[in-house]
């Protein structure tokens, strides 16, 4: 069983940087697409980033794009997601997700099989 655990969230100044992993283990994380997305209270899950196995293949929503990266180790079955020059709407629960198959997008969260249990980022202005 695939298992997914965040750590690295919390509250910040706008303007401040957190950086997100993700753990995953049961499966070798080097075969997994995985993506971080978020969900703030009243709002529906949006899809920040993704990455593909090999790392050559990156997406970003265009709210996080030139603040937000992401990257993996395999070595360490770890996916991060580096967050600069926060703003207040960043704030929200976030979640990573992990998925076998390539027929994935921010856009598509359900094709995701496994996901973790969250952790929450408030940014204060």
């Amino acid at each position: 069983q695939v298992r997914l655990v965040e750590s690295g969230g919390g509250s910040v100044q706008a303007g401040g940087s957190l950086r997100l992993s993700c753990a995953v283990s049961g499966y070798s994380v080097s075969t997994y697409i995985v993506g971080w997305f978020r969900q703030a209270p009243g709002k529906e899950r949006e899809g920040v980033a993704i990455i593909y196995p090999g790392g050559s293949w990156l997406d970003y929503a265009d709210s996080v794009k030139g603040r937000f990266t992401i990257s993996r180790d395999n070595a360490k079955g770890t996916v991060y997601l580096q967050m600069n020059n926060l703003k207040p709407e960043d704030s929200a629960m976030y979640s990573c997700a992990a998925s076998r198959y390539l027929d994935v997008t921010l856009a598509t969260p359900d094709r995701f099989a496994y996901w973790g249990q969250g952790t929450q980022v408030t940014v204060s202005s």
